[in-house]
């Protein structure tokens, strides 16, 4: 697993990359720490480098990068809900340079190990903004699920690989709850929920057939008979 929060450099984030990887750890998983800003590109190169002469092959690719939040969580609440000509310009940039280009560049720099391994599979997390919502924020995750959706073609070429992926729409996670009282996560999940929701989508031998789509958790919990919410 990869970030650029670490227990070297504070942040007042919370959660850290070792403490992620401690808690995989703790589940019954390997949880391996890599420091990486994926802002920066030879960085993302260098951990693709390292995972194909480490591991040589790459099974799942999950694109979840996203500093859309750091100006809220610093408690810019009102700027977060202003009209977009209110709103700074740095906003949408955070929003696209670690989100959508994140992700576009981390599929791109691990597609050729990801085509190496029979049945890998790409999933980009989404979230499915409200029509007429927070331009810059709409238009970020419209791209992801846009960079899921142009995958289908490629994926469905050669047999037993899904570069594409799907993109589901993820719920609540722990910075979003400080907010919990200004939202409605009526219909939010929990970040456990959402790893099911993975875990269970790559199990899946059909899974093919649902390449390139966005998908809700909730659809999700119903088709694999999974708890999201805990």
């Amino acid at each position: 697993m990869t970030a650029r929060s670490t227990s070297r450099a504070a942040s007042p984030e919370a959660g850290t990359v070792e403490a992620t990887a401690g808690e995989v750890q703790a589940a019954g998983g390997q949880g391996i720490p890599v420091v990486c800003d994926h802002g920066d590109d030879a960085a993302v190169a260098a951990v693709a480098e390292r995972i194909t002469a480490e591991q040589g092959r790459l099974d799942l690719l999950i694109n979840n990068v996203w500093a859309g939040y750091e100006r809220l969580n610093a408690g810019a609440w009102e700027e977060w809900n202003a009209p977009l000509w209110q709103q700074p310009l740095e906003l949408f940039d955070a929003m696209f340079t670690h989100g959508v280009r994140a992700h576009y560049v981390a599929t791109s720099l691990c597609a050729p190990l990801l085509m190496k391994t029979p049945g890998s599979l790409v999933v980009t997390v989404s979230f499915a903004v409200p029509e007429g919502e927070q331009h810059a924020y709409g238009m970020a995750k419209a791209a992801d699920d846009r960079l899921a959706g142009c995958g289908r073609r490629r994926a469905a070429a050669p047999a037993r690989r899904h570069l594409g992926g799907p993109a589901p729409r993820a719920g609540a996670h722990r910075g979003v709850m400080r907010f919990a009282e200004h939202l409605d996560l009526s219909a939010s999940q929990s970040p456990e929920g959402v790893g099911r929701a993975v875990v269970a989508l790559t199990a899946d031998n059909e899974r093919q057939a649902l390449t390139g789509q966005a998908l809700g958790v909730a659809a999700l919990a119903d088709r694999y008979r999974i708890d999201v919410h805990s």
